[in-house]
């Protein structure tokens, strides 16, 4: 993979991209209007819309004063520009993970909570590293031992985020496929099913099944993480991850609609009481 640093967006990138497009779109101005006001280039200005670049402190300042922006606003945007390159979470050797995996690692460790629906897999946030480490093997059979190893490494540093002062808010709602397969043989199975007992302890985290019986279900055409953040103002976030490619998807109506979905599911789930019962059986397994 490419030694290269990565451009990994952050909260703060993409709140400030927001509220640029928000301003554009309240001076009713195109893209082309504004680089033709400002000299601004067009693909620049789009990168910037779309948080794929941190604008310097001049572009800022030109597009503030075409959209006539004024204090507190003005000087919370300036503020915010400065502090959108702070990535600290991410690790040297992140640099070798695909982008849109460190992205989303990024987005994560900002997160305030974090709903996450999976159809196959037990959440990457409760997993344990023989668990991990089998799912990464049967899932990228062309991934070299070094490449299982860093995502194994990642995936159990991640896990920091359930622990810390402040930790992040999970609840998690799985098909009953992803207790049931057997991922790395019965042992591995057995002790992710404790693990799992193990963290639902904690108040900050819950986890409910839905179990085969209840037939199809809004979840099946496919797993997604929702995300919201410390400061209201920063945009939610539902991330997608398929064969296609992962999405990060950011509009009111994508968010409302899988806001809904997360909904549908925990109504038709087992409750989380029901959901232990479930797993401890599992756990009990010979």
């Amino acid at each position: 993979m490419s030694e290269k640093r990565q451009h990994v967006p952050t909260v703060r990138l993409r709140r400030l991209a927001a509220e640029l497009r928000h301003l554009r779109a309240g001076a009713e101005l195109s893209r082309e209007d504004v680089s033709e006001k400002t000299g601004i280039n067009v693909a620049t200005l789009y990168r910037i819309e779309k948080a794929r670049a941190r604008p310097q402190k001049r572009t800022l300042i030109a597009l503030l004063d075409l959209y006539e922006v004024q204090d507190p606003l003005r000087d919370e945007l300036v503020s915010i520009s400065r502090g959108t390159s702070d990535q600290g979470w991410l690790r040297p050797y992140h640099s070798e993970l695909p982008e849109e995996y460190t992205a989303y690692i990024g987005f994560e460790a900002e997160a305030r909570s974090m709903r996450n629906y999976e159809s196959l897999f037990v959440p990457g946030l409760l997993q344990t590293e023989d668990y991990a480490r089998a799912v990464i093997k049967g899932t990228l059979p062309t991934a070299s031992q070094r490449e299982v190893e860093q995502r194994v490494q990642a995936r159990m540093e991640r896990q920091a985020l359930l622990a810390k002062e402040q930790p992040l808010q999970l609840w998690g709602i799985v098909d009953e496929a992803s207790v049931q397969r057997l991922v790395g043989g019965r042992g591995v199975m057995r002790r992710q099913a404790q693990h799992l007992l193990d963290v639902l302890e904690e108040p900050h985290v819950t986890l409910q099944v839905i179990t085969f019986d209840k037939g199809a279900h809004a979840g099946m055409a496919g797993s997604f993480v929702h995300m919201d953040f410390q400061d209201p103002a920063d945009p939610e976030l539902v991330y997608v991850d398929n064969l296609a490619g992962d999405l990060f998807l950011e509009s009111e109506v994508e968010i409302r609609r899988y806001r809904s979905m997360f909904e549908h599911l925990r109504a038709v789930a087992q409750s989380p009481k029901e959901s232990s019962d479930l797993l401890a059986k599992v756990a009990a397994r010979d």
